[in-house]
């Protein structure tokens, strides 16, 4: 049973089996991260603590080697009941171009997509791509951001980002991890969000909600995200990602 198919309309398409995981532990995707912003938070980066791309594959190794016949019919059980539960999960951030969804997961960053649902509209109204995005004053940008918290970091790394895609990418988002990861103020959970929303990727978003979930189920022993990113990747087919 397939888990998702990947789209980026927001009326229509489904999220991630980790958006599922999200689902069911209370919360909403790209939202609500640990209340205490983290070092890396407070720097410019807007994902929890993560790896280069080759550092998974690490873990990666490691997470194929520890996998159990019992953890493979257990994650098959939890996926079918998440399919059951949240059959069509949409994505719950507001936008109209993979550039909107982009600035929409970096400023979901401690914060709720409500939050951010309630801001963007101006913001993307002002600054619909990475040139108009680019054009405006940082002080412009904080402004209107202002009401979802950490509006100064956020503004800087909106502008930044943006003068790079047009210095870089002629104004239009990267399709690699790679590319993504060299963006100011984008790191590998966003990344994975924009591979397999926008582009159609296998990716697997992790949060803290997905860590904590995958502990409780034993699925995962891992003390960080990457490593827990690489046993859910084991333990589930890809096209279910």
């Amino acid at each position: 049973m397939q888990l998702f198919q990947t789209s980026i309309t927001r009326s229509c398409a489904p999220f991630l089996v980790s958006k599922r995981l999200r689902i069911a532990s209370g919360v909403r995707s790209m939202s609500q991260q640990q209340t205490t912003p983290s070092k890396a938070s407070q720097s410019g980066r807007a994902d929890p603590p993560s790896a280069k791309k080759a550092t998974p594959s690490k873990w990666q190794r490691v997470a194929a080697a520890a996998v159990s016949q019992s953890q493979l019919e257990k994650a098959r059980k939890i996926a079918e009941q998440l399919n059951e539960l949240y059959p069509n999960p949409p994505i719950p951030l507001d936008h109209n171009s993979t550039f909107q969804l982009l600035v929409a997961v970096m400023l979901s960053a401690q914060t709720t997509d409500l939050k951010v649902n309630q801001v963007t509209p101006q913001l993307f109204a002002a600054a619909p791509d990475a040139a108009a995005m680019a054009a405006m004053e940082v002080s412009a940008i904080q402004q209107i951001i202002q009401p979802i918290g950490l509006a100064p970091t956020k503004a800087k790394n909106l502008s930044n980002m943006s003068k790079l895609l047009l210095e870089r990418h002629g104004g239009a988002v990267p399709s690699t991890f790679e590319q993504l990861e060299a963006l100011p103020g984008v790191g590998h959970k966003t990344a994975s969000v924009i591979m397999s929303q926008a582009f159609g990727k296998p990716a697997f978003p992790v949060d803290t909600h997905i860590h904590r979930l995958a502990t409780r189920w034993g699925l995962s022993t891992g003390k960080n995200v990457e490593q827990t990113e690489a046993d859910l990747k084991a333990l589930l087919p890809q096209d279910t990602w």
